[in-house]
């Protein structure tokens, strides 16, 4: 598994970082998205639920 974040499309709600703070952050200047581990290993379920709870559809799971 593979993860990609698109910080353009980003609307800073902080879902990702709340979700699983171990993979995903947030910029500290503007709050967008900040992708901490792209293969997320040993958080894949966490991974999918951030992708599915993101407004923008900013983050991507690549199976």
């Amino acid at each position: 598994m593979r993860i990609e974040v698109d910080p353009d499309r980003c609307a800073a709600s902080g879902m990702c970082a709340l979700t699983d703070p171990e993979v995903f952050d947030q910029d500290e200047e503007d709050g967008t998205v900040v992708l901490l581990d792209p293969t997320a290993a040993g958080h894949e379920q966490e991974a999918r639920e951030a992708a599915h709870l993101c407004p923008a559809g900013a983050i991507t799971v690549i199976e």
